[in-house]
């Protein structure tokens, strides 16, 4: 049986989906096929049901909040006081992986239609569900958020939670910080520094710039927090590894900015057609051993990546004022402060996403980290050890060998030589100029600090949440910290071997000791999926990619789910983009999903 569906979200007429029942799905489930509108030979199984296919620990409980959504990134909480309840401010953030099939300039009805799914909003729903608005559209005009993307985070600068404590998360008040950017992720399109943050009016979606013209390539400007009257926000990496590679834009992005005086290695790193490129250098640059000052290339002083940022919240210029916090991350994406009652003392937590098989510095297997971000005590920012350190081993060691792939510079692709999928003369030249992984950097610019632990490779931090005591059940210790792993993009084979299963698309969790006792962590599967996977392949009623992670008002776990996307699909081959032309990363409209997980 099949037949059409129209998508029911007003300010998105005229979207047609199917439905179909699939005889690998239970009798009683029914999965809608969602395509991707510019390529729409690329589809998705979306059925979320009620999270039926989610393991949860006894004593929790999974339900949908809203579903259909395009690409959601950031929740934040409005309460209206006096126990009158809260509003759900939920960030779309339009663009923000590569392939011509998200272009939002492509959309038929125009690049600023407020039906098109490829550009970022931010709506807002009453706590029962109900769409109330849509804020920040882009528009020609250039009010809203920027068309390109992506927009990242959303949050409200007083955050009210359990026991006063401001850095607990909770109900919100104050002024409406986002994330953004003009520039989707690994594309070029000439607008280099184009992220942004942002103050949205959350009545009428106004948008005032309060901080441009940050780095913007792999990575934009990500999440954000605050403490003590500074705003506080990841900056990625604009590389995959520290240097600027074919997957840059075709080398047109920017190179990375450090945030203290470096000298470079004597290594130069080949992208074939005979450009060697140094790292922290634009594309094709070579300065074996040259000093780069910190802050090079920067718009601002102050301004760096690979980092996590800081400014103080009420001063006129604040670009002015800009400090790095924290640096030596390739992607420090998930942030968040821990309560000052806390095992970590009020310290900021931070998830790092290690690097890729891909580009001109290819590596494999490198972990994501748990990281532990403060200032030294002279006020500079501490230093964790990328591009040359990855988790606690440097990057040189032998288990970080790229195998060849299609993302990397050197390939030239090869489906019939699996597992590498390059032709045997392209991996060999791989294997000669990439193996093993070289150094970017001369020595250190100060003692590494490492990571408090490690995590899969591939599996992509993505939120950070510390839990209120009146969440505590089950696995669930006082002082206990849920984490989002978004799962992998099929740069690489899946990070376990079947039957074990994989990590990513999935929410885990941190018990710390006690405070003043000795420190310690243990972490554990929280919520995840019965078949480890993400949920489009085969329809289930679960998590495709989890994006972030926040308590509410009401006392439960928030879960942002990105929704589908397809990829190179070395990890799940059903994944794999469909097209030559197509890849690498197809995002499909329409299967985003808000979850809520409860005590029972």
């Amino acid at each position: 049986m099949r037949f059409s569906l129209r998508f029911s979200r007003s300010y998105f007429p005229g979207f047609v989906f199917t439905l179909a029942l699939f005889p690998m799905l239970p009798a009683f489930a029914v999965a809608t096929t969602v395509v991707n509108p510019l390529c729409p030979d690329n589809t998705a199984l979306f059925n979320p049901g009620g999270g039926e296919d989610i393991v949860l620990p006894s004593g929790f409980q999974v339900s949908v909040f809203t579903k259909g959504l395009n690409f959601p990134t950031g929740i934040a909480f409005l309460s209206h006081g006096n126990g009158k309840g809260f509003d759900v401010y939920v960030l779309e953030s339009g663009h923000g992986l590569p392939s011509r099939c998200n272009d939002q300039s492509a959309w038929p009805a125009g690049e600023f239609a407020a039906n098109n799914p490829f550009t970022p909003d931010i709506l807002v729903f009453s706590q029962t569900g109900h769409l109330l608005h849509v804020l920040a559209k882009p528009t020609a005009d250039g009010g809203g958020l920027q068309p390109e993307g992506p927009a990242i985070d959303i949050a409200f600068e007083e955050l009210r939670g359990e026991g006063g404590d401001e850095d607990e998360g909770g109900a919100a008040g104050g002024r409406l910080f986002a994330s953004d950017s003009n520039q989707a992720t690994h594309a070029h399109n000439g607008q280099n520094n184009s992220s942004r943050i942002v103050i949205v009016d959350p009545l009428t979606g106004r948008v005032t710039p309060f901080i441009t013209g940050l780095p913007t390539g792999d990575h934009p400007t990500e999440q954000l927090a605050f403490k003590a009257g500074w705003i506080y926000w990841s900056q990625g990496s604009t590389t995959n590894s520290g240097v600027v590679g074919r997957d840059n834009g075709g080398g047109q992005n920017q190179q990375d900015i450090p945030c203290q005086d470096i000298v470079l290695s004597q290594n130069v790193f080949d992208s074939g057609g005979g450009v060697k490129t140094s790292g922290y250098s634009p594309f094709g640059v070579q300065r074996p051993g040259a000093t780069v000052k910190a802050f090079e290339s920067a718009s601002h002083q102050g301004v760096c990546d690979g980092a996590i940022l800081r400014a103080p919240l009420n001063v006129a210029h604040p670009e002015d004022h800009i400090e790095p916090f924290s640096w030596g991350y390739r992607n420090g994406y998930a942030i968040r402060f821990a309560p000052l009652n806390h095992a970590l003392l009020g310290a900021m937590l931070v998830g790092e996403d290690g690097a890729d098989e891909r580009g001109a510095r290819p590596s494999n297997h490198a972990p994501d980290s748990l990281q532990l971000a403060r200032q030294n005590p002279d006020g500079t920012p501490d230093y964790h050890g990328w591009p040359d350190q990855y988790g606690f081993l440097p990057s040189s060691q032998a288990v970080f060998n790229p195998i060849g792939g299609p993302g990397d510079d050197l390939c030239v692709p090869d489906a019939s030589n699996p597992p590498s999928m390059c032709t045997p003369a392209s991996l060999a030249l791989i294997e000669k100029e990439d193996v093993p992984i070289r150094d970017v950097l001369a020595f250190p610019p100060q003692p590494i600090t490492s990571p408090l632990a490690i995590e899969a490779a591939d599996s992509s931090f993505t939120g950070i949440e510390f839990v209120p005591d009146s969440f505590v059940a089950g696995p669930l210790r006082p002082g206990a910290a849920l984490y989002a792993l978004e799962g992998d993009f099929g740069f690489s084979a899946a990070n376990a071997t079947s039957p074990a299963p994989e990590v990513g698309h999935e929410i885990k969790l941190i018990n710390f000791s006690a405070p003043g006792q000795p420190f310690a962590l243990k972490t554990m599967r929280f919520a995840h999926n019965t078949t480890f996977e993400q949920a489009f392949v085969d329809g289930l009623r679960g998590f495709n990619r989890p994006t972030n992670v926040r308590m509410g008002p009401d006392g439960c776990a928030w879960v942002v789910d990105y929704g589908a996307v397809r990829d190179f699909g070395q990890s799940d081959p059903a994944a794999k983009y469909v097209g030559a032309n197509n890849g690498p990363l197809v995002q499909i409209p329409g299967t985003g999903v808000i979850w809520r997980i409860c005590r029972k």
